[in-house]
């Protein structure tokens, strides 16, 4: 019993003197007289977000076949019928979705394998800055997980992803649906393409479609092609609700529809089975990101310069704004993302970099009036 209390406050000490330093690292800055050209952020803090992201993303996927498999670099592996239908089954089973396998899956499932395993991949790489908020929003709305997966099917996770037709983001949402659900458009901002509004506008109109149609295939039918088309089909094979029933009478993109994205949820369940791997680890998740809100007008450029941040890294985290400057005012605040390990620097020095001056030109101001 003597050691554990001996134990316990060894670390109590070692906490409080980490506390004491990160205060007095706040409080009583070493040299208050000199010349602060740019605050940093505290190094304390900054170790605390980055525990706490860290703590998110540990791998705790076992992948029995990555030990079974030695796939050449460029080989793509296939496998007998009864593998996808057993496959397919143990899917099933555990979904409100109808895996069914059939010749239209099989195909898909091929497309995906060993035409498009680049898409594939690159969900690999980015799943977990995306999926995370997804997984939160579809729990929110009481919808199942699997629909994660279609935004691969939409935009392979582009949020910047623009079709013929006109549709935008993650999600793809046209004009029309997606102002239905709160989404804005206008010369300099695109909701559409905004990480957390597309996807809870998403989850808003799946809730609607299911609650339309109360089958999961008939929600992606209508999602894709309209629920007016989904109501001449089902009329057409006359009031039949089977989505396999009523797929001849459907445009042909949306005959393709419901199989691509089961085969979507095959790939990214068996990817290490067909020899799909990302071919970069990403950086950047959904844990490892916050937001904070401007009420001024500011660049991206401006941003990058005083962060030290990669131009690319802010447009891929703040695809919304079109022409790389966030709008904002007093009375239209707007949300900037960034990586925790800027969030700090941000808010310390926000009125320099709001100010528009160039950091080096800043900084040489400053030493010419301290001489």
């Amino acid at each position: 019993m003597k050691w554990v209390l001996v134990f316990f406050f060894a670390i109590s000490l070692q906490f409080s003197f980490a506390y004491n330093q990160f205060v007095s690292r706040i409080i009583e800055p070493k040299n208050p007289d000199s010349l602060i050209l740019f605050v940093s952020d505290y190094q304390y803090l900054k170790d605390c977000d980055s525990l706490y992201s860290t703590c998110f993303i540990q791998e705790k996927t076992f992948h029995p076949w990555a030990y079974i498999y030695e796939f050449g670099e460029d080989s793509i592996p296939t496998y007998l019928d009864t593998t996808y239908k057993i496959r397919l089954a143990q899917m099933d089973v555990k979904s409100p979705f109808s895996f069914q396998y059939n010749e239209a899956v099989l195909s898909m499932i091929n497309f995906y394998a060993t035409r498009r395993p680049k898409h594939i991949a690159r969900a690999l790489e980015t799943k977990e800055l995306y999926f995370p908020l997804f997984e939160e929003m579809l729990d929110k709305y009481h919808l199942p997980m699997e629909l994660k997966y279609l935004a691969i099917v939409e935009s392979a996770l582009n949020p910047s992803a623009k079709s013929r037709a006109g549709a935008v983001g993650l999600w793809q949402f046209m004009p029309g649906t997606g102002q239905m659900y709160g989404l804005h458009i206008n010369s300099k901002v695109d909701d559409r393409m905004d990480i957390y509004k597309s996807t809870e506008a998403a989850c808003q109109h799946f809730a609607d479609l299911y609650s339309r149609y109360q089958d999961w295939n008939l929600v992606l039918a209508a999602y894709n092609s309209g629920s007016g088309n989904v109501n001449k089909a089902i009329r057409r094979a006359g009031n039949s609700t089977d989505y396999w029933e009523i797929r001849q009478y459907l445009p042909k993109e949306t005959q393709s529809y419901v199989p691509a994205f089961i085969a979507v949820n095959y790939m990214m369940q068996y990817a290490d089975a067909h020899n799909v791997q990302p071919v970069q680890e990403n950086t950047i998740s959904y844990f490892s990101i916050d937001t904070i809100m401007v009420t001024k007008s500011l660049r991206f450029t401006q941003i990058a310069d005083w962060l030290d941040l990669d131009l690319e890294i802010i447009k891929a985290l703040n695809p919304q704004y079109k022409k790389q400057i966030i709008p904002a005012s007093e009375s239209r605040p707007y949300v900037l993302t960034l990586p925790n390990s800027k969030i700090g620097e941000f808010i310390l020095n926000k009125e320099l970099i709001i100010s528009g001056i160039l950091r080096r030109d800043y900084e040489s101001q400053a030493l010419l009036q301290s001489q």
